[in-house]
């Protein structure tokens, strides 16, 4: 077998590699923060109030819909 046969396949492997690690951790990420995401309710009313925003529940939940909506 030629060397460059196994210079090839050792190429090859190692962009499949890196192109499987990458779409795995993706997909790693998007459910973890399916599960746990960045912001919730009491962070957001937190975020509002040292802003000097008195947090409505109306303005909040427009807030969250909008991250969600962002986040697909």
């Amino acid at each position: 077998m030629p060397v460059w046969v196994g210079v090839l396949v050792g190429v090859l492997a190692l962009i499949a590699g890196v192109a499987l690690g990458f779409f795995i951790a993706r997909r790693y990420m998007m459910d973890y923060l399916k599960k746990n995401p960045p912001i919730n309710e009491q962070m957001l009313k937190m975020m509002m109030m040292q802003m000097g925003q008195k947090p409505s529940q109306k303005k909040i939940n427009q807030m969250l819909q909008a991250m969600n909506k962002q986040m697909k």
